[in-house]
């Protein structure tokens, strides 16, 4: 699934739902991955941007339903992998087989549960796998080697390196222990790695795939242009600065 890929995030519905699908092509036009969130009340893994955008498209009653709408659209004219990203409460409020089928049926390639550590992710990794569903799992800069082993041996779809410590958001520099963690994992996991959390520049996205990252994540600062801008120009420029440094 990943080799020096831009995995761009977007939260569902997000910042309407009839702007959405505009957004989503455009990040479908320079990225290999798109990650989709799922709008929740308590998402406490990101910052304050993706808090934002979650708290404002809920507002205006955004429901599941309509979250697997657009990927079932997108997926009908883009082909292009889907990372469906969630916490626990949405999928465990639909019934977790039922959740996972649906997502299969609409197009889902992959799902990444945020907040469901491994220990207690049997049923989830025994349904996705009924289902052709890739799971993607959490890993941070200082998860112990036999965790990181564990969560190896139970990823299908990719590990997602944490880059830094706390919740996302864009930032302007890269922790000092990222590109360590990153060649400690490309020797020792069998999976694909991509890292995520603070991501914001090209210049970023480049020392992470040239330290041997398959792939790097952006999300808050699209996030951020598009709330702070509402200029689709600059949240092109700024995707392909992002690219430009993942495939240089």
């Amino acid at each position: 699934m990943l080799h020096k890929s831009l995995i761009t995030y977007l939260t569902a519905g997000y910042p309407t739902l009839r702007e959405h699908y505009k957004y989503l092509s455009l990040l479908a036009e320079y990225s290999d991955v798109i990650e989709l969130g799922v709008p929740f009340s308590d998402p406490m893994a990101d910052g304050k941007t993706i808090e934002m955008a979650s708290r404002k498209v809920l507002k205006h009653g955004f429901n599941i339903n309509q979250v697997f709408e657009i990927i079932r659209k997108f997926k009908r004219e883009h082909d292009i992998p889907l990372i469906l990203m969630s916490y626990y409460n949405p999928i465990y409020r639909r019934g977790l087989r039922n959740f996972i089928e649906e997502a299969k049926t609409v197009g889902v390639d992959g799902m990444l549960v945020v907040d469901l550590p491994p220990e207690y992710a049997g049923d989830y990794i025994s349904f996705a796998r009924e289902e052709g569903i890739k799971t993607v799992f959490l890993v941070s800069l200082n998860t112990p080697h036999k965790r990181v082993a564990k969560i190896d041996d139970i990823t299908t779809g990719f590990i997602y390196l944490v880059s830094r410590y706390g919740t996302t958001g864009a930032k302007n520099d890269l922790h000092p222990m990222l590109i360590t963690m990153v060649k400690k994992l490309k020797s020792t996991c069998r999976n694909k790695i991509a890292v995520g959390f603070g991501v914001s520049k090209g210049e970023q996205a480049q020392k992470i795939i040239k330290a041997g990252s398959d792939g790097v994540v952006v999300g808050s600062i699209l996030l951020d242009i598009i709330e702070g801008e509402k200029s689709y120009r600059k949240l092109q420029e700024k995707l392909e600065e992002l690219r430009r440094g993942i495939k240089s």
